[in-house]
């Protein structure tokens, strides 16, 4: 069965006091003339997080700085993230990292190039090396620290007015799935997302995103399944307990496209947050998975509406599949008789 979602999601904190972010950058001047720059960036992540998000972001801040100073990638070096660089760090969450650090980035770059303005006047031929050079003979400050923060947010949760989210993200997505009605067992033929991610920073990091949003989304709605012991002890301690996306799981045919032709005015170099917001495209194979066992109800003449519980696991598409083997699984009639297993 094939079922489509278009979600949309605001990007940004819900609390403006960590929109905000701060980086330093300097120009570092070696023997021979030649000149790279460094940008130490605030930038905390956690758990698994750090390969999705932390390394694309370093990556695509790399990027912004060798945009802004026109200089190649191979030119800018990325500090890890220390306070005794950067202090009072906001947490890389919210799909808001490249957003807030990438400003800052830009701000910073700006302020440098704004200093050498005047040799790059003088030395309209020269290159990078030779105004770096002569700034730095000339004293002239080759650090700098920008600051930003999003503008005009501010939402009063008493009064329910304001502006919470500087932007919205959306993503189409379609998702053809099969399903096997005596073991539960499905497969997901096909997906085409379409992600809006206004001027992309990175067209490639940008599509593993939403590949990798939408697989661990995948594992959200048809496979992580948290289960309680009666006294509220939790059974799905982690992967051991409990199943995560593996490469069987990821679409037969997996196609993602890039929005064209849509820049993002609120955000650095026109683009999009695009960490998160994918995730909930894997709504679709769940739906798709629902109308698959629909179907097949209704070949067993079994009509009308039916419910099924998120993530759509094994058991729950097998039983949800009405036959005459799940007729012999009645429900308990004694409510004194507690489950082993407690679904919140």
């Amino acid at each position: 069965m094939i079922e489509q979602q278009v979600p949309e999601m605001g990007m940004m904190f819900a609390e403006s006091w960590i929109s905000d972010v701060a980086v330093t950058c300097g120009i570092f001047t070696e023997t021979g003339w030649s000149s790279g720059s460094c940008v130490h960036r605030r930038i905390s992540s956690f758990d698994s997080w750090w390969n999705r998000n932390g390394a694309r972001t370093a990556h695509q801040m790399v990027q912004v700085a060798a945009r802004s100073f026109g200089i190649p990638v191979s030119k800018i070096h990325i500090t890890e993230t220390s306070t005794n660089t950067v202090a009072n760090t906001s947490p890389t969450a919210a799909s808001a990292s490249s957003d807030l650090n990438g400003m800052a980035v830009k701000i910073a770059c700006e302020q440098i190039m704004e200093r050498l303005k005047p040799y790059q006047m003088a030395n309209p031929k020269g290159k990078w090396e030779d105004w770096v050079h002569s700034a730095y003979f000339d004293r002239v400050n080759l650090s700098a620290n920008g600051f930003y923060k999003t503008p005009d947010l501010g939402y009063d949760w008493k009064t329910n007015t304001g502006r919470v989210f500087n932007y919205f993200c959306f993503g189409a997505a379609c998702s053809e799935v099969e399903i096997d009605c005596l073991t539960g067992d499905h497969q997901v033929l096909r997906t085409d997302i379409v992600m809006d991610v206004g001027t992309s920073l990175n067209p490639a990091i940008d599509i593993g995103q939403v590949e990798g949003g939408f697989v661990q989304g995948l594992g959200l709605f048809t496979l992580e399944e948290v289960r309680y012991s009666q006294t509220g002890s939790l059974w799905t301690m982690g992967p051991g307990a409990y199943k995560i996306p593996g490469f069987g799981d990821i679409p037969v045919e997996f196609y993602v496209h890039l929005l064209r032709s849509a820049p993002n005015e609120k955000a650095v170099y026109s683009s999009k947050a695009v960490g998160e917001p994918p995730l909930f495209l894997a709504s679709s194979v769940f739906y798709a998975i629902k109308d698959a066992v629909m179907s097949a109800r209704h070949e067993s003449g079994i009509e009308g509406i039916f419910r099924l519980d998120s993530p759509a696991t094994s058991e729950r598409i097998r039983m949800a599949c009405v036959d005459q083997f799940t007729e012999q699984f009645t429900p308990l009639a004694d409510p004194t008789v507690k489950d082993f297993n407690v679904y919140p």
